[in-house]
């Protein structure tokens, strides 16, 4: 995500500061050259030296002749882009007041006039982020176009943001933003109808491919609406936690199918594409009200549901729109052509093919049917999520006025 930036990391007296090293290492995984700027005050938290060993590059603790500020983040400066985490109250305060008495805010200043972009990880109690001296500083700032990672708000206290927020935010700051200003909605997940209060019929999908098209397209400038399903089947090895905080959209948290249609219907009202990554349930009971006793024999009676994509296609006639199509037969050929009878059903803009295997894995195969070509892609769900936002950008790019 980050394959070629170059990230100065600004560290100041927040007790945050006790996270650079896990996030400089971060940074670094996701392709980032990191090289540290540090307050006299950060260093009283975390010694230089750590930040030296997690970045591999020698550490600013001072500006001195060699107009370190300048080299870093001035005009062809070494810095694609200035990232300040944690920032304190002090620091947002006179970064906004063009108050140079730290290395930091030396940094931050002239990245501001040599309009290298800047992003800004608050981290303080809650009080302090109240503050109204403080939230003018920060709309200050983000007039000057400043991106700022909101931070979590929890026990009393504004904690700085997660490592996937920082670095997802840094990645959009430094990028093109191919999809800057438009909004892009998404499904993902897999929908749950209701056989009694306790079960359900669901599929065993994860998300994460939706996931990773919402973050791609995040990364690319779009502003994104998630409509996240539920969470098939899995293993409790794995991770929970990947869908609790998504903060590179605004989450629409669903669970049927007709939850889903209606969430999406919704959000398309606006938008300028949808993808349709969720693994719908194509069919559904009726419900119901008490618990289904064991023991007894049982027949469900299923009934269709709507397709999801007909549906918005009927209501949004020229909205481009991205659909899935998972099998199960590993054909090629049949799968490339069960993707184009859906593409030509619904007027699609191109459709994503793959092998159900992949439900929950973190390594995709897919091939992307267009009109006129097929294109093939294996590796990492990320890494596709990345080639569908190329896609889609390329499309809206073309439609735009």
């Amino acid at each position: 995500m980050l394959e070629g930036v170059n990230v100065a990391l600004g560290v100041t007296g927040s007790i945050a500061a006790v996270k650079t090293v896990e996030l400089a290492h971060e940074l670094r995984r996701q392709g980032a050259e990191v090289q540290g700027v540090m307050t006299e005050s950060a260093q009283g938290i975390v010694h230089p030296w750590a930040v030296e060993f997690a970045t591999d590059n020698d550490v600013v603790t001072e500006i001195t002749g060699s107009v370190e500020h300048v080299e870093l983040c001035g005009y062809d400066g070494w810095a694609d882009v200035f990232l300040i985490a944690p920032a304190t109250a002090n620091t947002v305060g006179k970064i906004a007041g063009a108050v140079d008495d730290t290395p930091v805010t030396t940094c931050a200043t002239t990245a501001l006039g040599a309009d290298t972009p800047v992003v800004i990880a608050p981290a303080m109690h809650e009080p302090m982020y109240d503050h109204p001296g403080v939230l003018e500083a920060i709309e200050t700032v983000e007039e000057w176009g400043v991106e700022f990672v909101d931070p979590r708000i929890e026990e009393g206290k504004a904690k700085i943001a997660t490592e996937e927020a920082i670095v997802t935010d840094v990645a959009r700051a430094a990028g093109d933003r191919p999809l800057g200003g438009t909004h892009v909605v998404l499904t993902s997940g897999a929908t749950a109808e209701s056989i009694d209060p306790i079960r359900v019929l669901t599929n065993r999908s994860s998300g994460q491919m939706g996931r990773a098209v919402a973050k791609a397209c995040y990364v690319r400038g779009a502003d994104v609406t998630l409509v996240h399903g539920v969470v098939g089947p899995r293993a409790v090895t794995s991770d929970a936690a990947a869908f609790e905080s998504i903060p590179y959209a605004t989450v629409q948290n669903v669970e049927s199918t007709a939850e889903m249609l209606a969430a999406t219907r919704e959000a398309c009202t606006d938008a300028d594409t949808l993808v349709s990554a969720a693994a719908i349930g194509d069919y559904t009971v009726e419900e119901s009200t008490e618990k289904i006793r064991s023991g007894q024999q049982l027949t469900l009676e299923l009934e269709p549901t709507p397709k999801l994509i007909d549906e918005i296609r009927a209501e949004r006639p020229e909205l481009p729109i991205v659909g899935f199509k998972a099998e199960t037969s590993g054909d090629e050929t049949a799968m490339v052509e069960q993707a184009r009878e859906t593409l030509e059903r619904a007027g699609l803009a191109f459709v994503v093919a793959n092998d159900a295997s992949v439900m929950g894995a973190e390594g995709t195969k897919a091939l992307l049917v267009h009109a006129e070509d097929v294109a093939r892609y294996e590796g990492t769900k990320a890494g596709l999520g990345g080639e569908i936002a190329d896609s889609i950008a390329a499309i809206v790019g073309d439609s735009q006025p």
